[in-house]
Parts: C-alpha cells; sequence; structure tokens
C-alpha cells in the first residue's frame, strides 16, 4: 500500500486544538481516553470524563484572569495531570510553557520569566521549591497550582482547587469555556517549547494552535492508526515528540496509557500491552542490548539457537525486502524459531505492539533490523521541536531502514546546496521567542526552516539524514567526517556501549570517548568475577578494556581509513542529565563533554 500523500485534510482541519479536543469527546465521549498508575493498579477515565475535568480547570484558569495567548507553565514529569492541564491551558485561550522536571532552579526561573508565565502548574513539591527559591525572579506568576505537592491557600493551591474556581465561574457563565475555546484563531500561540539545546541557553519555539492541529490530521490521513490502538507514553511532555501524540490522539481517539517513569517501561508494557509506542533510539538500544547479553550469559545450547534465530529471521527480512523467494526448508526453520525464540522477544513488550516509533535522534539501522526480524516493526521518523516535532515517517506497509520515511502530507521538503534539509509546512514554527535574530537564521524568507541536519531523498521520496551539519568536522588531513554515523554503529556492535563520541577536528586521526551503560556493567561484573564492584572499578579493570577494545577493532573494519578510531579511552562515569553533558531529551552536548574531558583527550593524542 503507497503513503498517503493527499493533503484534501487541510481544507477541512478543526480551528484549534480545543475544538479538536471537545470535538473528540463529543464524538468518543464513553471510550477509554486514558488510564494512569493508581495504587496497585491502573485507572481508567473516559473522553467525557476527561472533557468534564478540562472544562471545570479551564474556567478556573478564566477565573485567574487568563486570557489569550497568557503563558502558563507546566513544571512536571509526563502523567495524566500534565496532559488536563495541558488541554485546560488552550481551551482557555493560553499558551503552555513546558518545562523539564530535571530543569535546574535558575533555568526553570529562566524560562518562566522569559516567557511570562501568569500561572505554573507544579508537579510536586521539588518543582514548587524551585519557584518559591526564585520567586523574586518570577513578578509575573500570580499562582501556582500543583498536582502533589503541599499547598499555601495563597500563592499555591491544588489542581481540585483550581477545579472548584472553574465550577464557580461555570454557574455563572455555563458556556464560558466552550465560547471561548471556539474563538481562538488557529494562528494564535499554544504552546512555548524551550530547546534543552546542546549549546547557549534555552530558545523558546513558538508553535501554534495550527501546527498541533496538523500534526493530529496529517498522521490520522495517513491510516498508520485507529481508534481501536492503544498507546503507551512515557515520554517527557516537555519534549515535542511527547507531545506531538497528544496531538495524533485526538485526532485519531484512541486510548494512552500514561506513566512517565521511566525505569517502569518494560514492566508498564508488559502489563499494558500497547499496540504502538513512541520512544527515542536508546530505548530500543538498551533493550537490544539486554536481550542480547542476557543470551550470551545464559551460553551453550541456548545462545546457539537465539543466534541461528536470528541469523535466519535477518536473511528472510533481506529475501522479502529485495523480493526473493523463501525456500520451504527456511519457511519452516523461521516459523520454528518464532515460537522459540522471536515470540518470547514480543513478550517482553507485551505482545500486541504493531509497531513502534522511533524519534529524536538516529535509530541505528542495525538495531531496526534486529528488531524486525523478531516480528516488531520500528518505524523511524524526523522532525525538530520547530516543525512540532513530526516532519517524516516511515509507515508499516512501506518502511525503509535508514530513513526517515516521505514528508508528511501537506508539508514539503528540498536539500539545500550545501546539504541541509529544508523543510516548509503548517506545522513550522513562526519563530523564536524574543530572540528575532535567531528566528532569522533558522527561518528564509519565504518561510523554510533551516533543520541543520545534512540528509538525502532517494527516488521514493524518502528521507536519510547522514548527520548534523554543525558535528560534521574535517581532520588535519582534509577528510570529512561524519561523528553520528560512527557512533550510532559502534552502539550496535557493543551491548555495553551508552555513550560513543568521536573526536578530530583539524586532528590528524579520531579518537574517542566511550562511557558505559551502567546495567549492563553490573550485570557483566556479576558474571566475570566482579559483582559487587564499583561502576569505575569494572571499566578500569583490563578484561572490560580488552573486551571493549575488540568493538572497537570491529567498527573499525567497516570504516574508511581515514574515520578509524586510533585510541580510546573509557571514561570513570556514564554522561548524565544532570551533569550537564546530556539534554533532557537524551542528545548529548558535544561541546561540554569535550570541555570536560579536554584533558583525556590531549592525553590521547600526546600518546
Amino acid at each position: 500500500m503507497p503513503v498517503n500523500h493527499d493533503a484534501s485534510f487541510l481544507e477541512h482541519m478543526p480551528r484549534n486544538v480545543a475544538v479538536l479536543f471537545f470535538d473528540r469527546v463529543e464524538k468518543s465521549g464513553d471510550r477509554e481516553a486514558y488510564r494512569f498508575p493508581q495504587g496497585d493498579g491502573w485507572q481508567s477515565v473516559t473522553w467525557k470524563a476527561v472533557g468534564d475535568r478540562v472544562t471545570r480547570l479551564a474556567a478556573g484558569l478564566l477565573s485567574l484572569g487568563i486570557e489569550g495567548e497568557h503563558r502558563v507553565g507546566i513544571a512536571s514529569s509526563t502523567r495524566y495531570e500534565w496532559i488536563v492541564a495541558d488541554l485546560a491551558v488552550m481551551a482557555a485561550g493560553g499558551a503552555t510553557t513546558t518545562v523539564y522536571p530535571s530543569t535546574n532552579g535558575p533555568d526553570t526561573a529562566y524560562i518562566l520569566s522569559d516567557s511570562e508565565c501568569r500561572v505554573v502548574f507544579a508537579e510536586d513539591d521539588e518543582q514548587i521549591a524551585k519557584l518559591v527559591e526564585h520567586r523574586s525572579e518570577l513578578p509575573k506568576v500570580e499562582k501556582v497550582v500543583t498536582f502533589a505537592g503541599t499547598t499555601d491557600g495563597d500563592w499555591i493551591i491544588g489542581l481540585d482547587d483550581l477545579a472548584k474556581l472553574g465550577e464557580a465561574l461555570l454557574a455563572e457563565q455555563p458556556e464560558i469555556v466552550r465560547t471561548t475555546s471556539e474563538a481562538i484563531e488557529p494562528e494564535a500561540l499554544a504552546t512555548l517549547i524551550y530547546t534543552s539545546g546542546t549549546t547557549g541557553r534555552p530558545k523558546g519555539v513558538r508553535l501554534r494552535h495550527r501546527a498541533w492541529v496538523y500534526e493530529g490530521e496529517a498522521i490520522k490521513a495517513q491510516g498508520i492508526l485507529s481508534e481501536e490502538d492503544l498507546q503507551f507514553l512515557w515520554l517527557p511532555m516537555a519534549h515535542s515528540f511527547g507531545k506531538v501524540l497528544l496531538s495524533v490522539q485526538l485526532g485519531i481517539g484512541f486510548a494512552t496509557a500514561v506513566d512517565g517513569r521511566v525505569d517502569k517501561i518494560i514492566d508498564n508494557l508488559s502489563v499494558v500491552k500497547p499496540t504502538f509506542m513512541g520512544a527515542a533510539p536508546r530505548i530500543f538500544e538498551k533493550a537490544y542490548s539486554r536481550i542480547v547479553t542476557m543470551q550470551a550469559n545464559e551460553g551453550g545450547a541456548k545462545e546457539k539457537l537465539f543466534k541461528k534465530a536470528f541469523a535466519v529471521g535477518l536473511e528472510v527480512d533481506r529475501r522479502k525486502r529485495e523480493g526473493k523467494s523463501i525456500p520451504v526448508g527456511m519457511k519452516l526453520q523461521h516459523g520454528l524459531f518464532d515460537k522459540l525464540v522471536f515470540s518470547k522477544v514480543r513478550d517482553r513488550f507485551g505482545g500486541r505492539v504493531r509497531f513502534f516509533i522511533s524519534g529524536a535522534a538516529a535509530l541505528n539501522r542495525e538495531v531496526a533490523e534486529w528488531f524486525n526480524a523478531a516480528g516488531i516493526l520500528v518505524l523511524e521518523g524526523y522532525g525538530l521541536t520547530e516543525s512540532a516535532a513530526g516532519s517524516f515517517v516511515n509507515h508499516p506497509e512501506q518502511n525503509k531502514f535508514g530513513t526517515v520515511g516521505p514528508v508528511l502530507p501537506g508539508s514539503e521538503v528540498k536539500i539545500a546546496e550545501d546539504g541541509e534539509v529544508l523543510i516548509k509546512g503548517p506545522g513550522v514554527m513562526d519563530g523564536y521567542h524574543n530572540l528575532p535574530e535567531k528566528t532569522a537564521e533558522a527561518l528564509t524568507d519565504d518561510g523554510w526552516l533551516r533543520t541543520g541536519d545534512i540528509g538525502e531523498l532517494d527516488s521514493d521520496g524518502f528521507l536519510r539524514i547522514t548527520d548534523r551539519k554543525k558535528d560534521l568536522f574535517k581532520t588535519s588531513g582534509g577528510k570529512y567526517i561524519a561523528p553520528s554515523a560512527i557512533e550510532s554503529q559502534f552502539k550496535a556492535i557493543c551491548p555495553y556501549a551508552s555513550q560513543f563520541l568521536v573526536v578530530g577536528n583539524d586532528r590528524n586521526f579520531c579518537v574517542a570517548l566511550i562511557t558505559l551503560d551502567p546495567d549492563q556493567v553490573a550485570d557483566w561484573a556479576a558474571h566475570n568475577g566482579m559483582e559487587g564492584a564499583s561502576y569505575g572499578d569494572v571499566v578500569r579493570s583490563e578484561a572490560m578494556r580488552k573486551l571493549v577494545a575488540g568493538y572497537v577493532d570491529t567498527l573499525n573494519a567497516r570504516l574508511n581509513r581515514w574515520e578509524t578510531i586510533k585510541k580510546h579511552v573509557i571514561l570513570g562515569d556514564d554522561l548524565t542529565v544532570e551533569s550537564g553533558e546530556l539534554t533532557p531529551s537524551m542528545k548529548v552536548k558535544r561541546n561540554v563533554v569535550e570541555a570536560n574531558n579536554q584533558r583525556v583527550i590531549e592525553e590521547l593524542y600526546a600518546g
């Protein structure tokens, strides 16, 4: 089935996100909308119940004086309350400003001040403490509404308190929320998302109602999902990838199970049994590494069976993609391996997944093919916060590994002379908040968004991203290096890898800074006579250094001579958000990592 490029839906899009939401409530009233952890189980709510809650909270915001495009902050992890708060803000005509719960106090204050937030939803006492500490920097914040924190009856109130304010207003003006929401213009500001950024202070990306409505309607037009699907949502809602999945849900009407606790993802999948989920590549890399090393630790016949199964699975998939026939014996083998091996892998993810959607960074092709061999389809997509997250996505019936799929219907793509990918369409931002010069750098005069990514289009219009424009570097020998392509390969080769950073700008050869996954390190230690040893001791051990060196040798055998890693070092700690070396969306801040390890890098080049 070809990918649907029909953009006729643009003529009939709902006016704004609030109307999109209330239309969904009317269409799907008694159907399940969300489920979320409650005690030892999960609580389910219908669309009608969500509609009632959002209406009361929106009225509460109106009673606090929120008007058109007034900013309202949300500083919280992913949870059901985040979603109803966001919907309430937009239904009241306001604009949500998102804040990662991991954002430190000074940066939280900067974001809320720069966006001129008047009300802030704060998850708990930890988030409230940041606001209290920096209250002098937040003169426009008139009220804090907490999901699960301590109230003071004055500046800080609870979510139910806000709902009661709304009920009082609705008693006087029953139609005020619906009237307000229907008056919101498509071009009105809906969201300010501050990019965590790998350099400098965060920039506020201004996204309109039209952008989010378009995203939902464009995916709906693709026919990828239906009302019968069940999503598991754990992604940070402060990130555009998480936020866009809400728009898709409103457009299509499927139910969503919500729990932002990353350490609970695998446990939740086995309980929720979703049909699809969005995730960053690191989730797939960790799952792949964990399963592969578990089988390696089993050893013997089980490991041989596992390896043989995937050898056959990968070959069957290759033949299918190339349109070649599959010998009868191979078919029989594949059927047996599906029962003995692949079904068990699928069961780890709940057993009902139709596909995963991978975004936010590049997914290694080998990892995607490995999942596919097990009967788990991973569709890679692509977009930026500046394009409301979704601009390209592969299709279940037409998926090309190594690409991010074709551009969404209603949007356009072209490749600039220097290879940069340019995007144009309803999802593109109208600029950076209070930063006209940065806006001019990002948007051309005729509305094309400069993505900063280098890519190429194939004959079918599928896009392949090759690297970040700013990450490309040239060795002193004049050879250009695309580091992310090399880094991605190593993560597929080495099941213990967490991060692999290639360095070599203006140098005569490349070196690498390596960090290992703490969970995988602990597992390896338990099977190699070092159980209970610290992470630092394990990664510095001669056995681990030899093991990693072997994987680097395997990588080098695949690379051009000028790309090979001549020297490497395993760092004593993994990169973290808290250390400032990763963004909250788990992207590596190269300049920070290199600066923090400048002495180590110089020693590698000094020999």
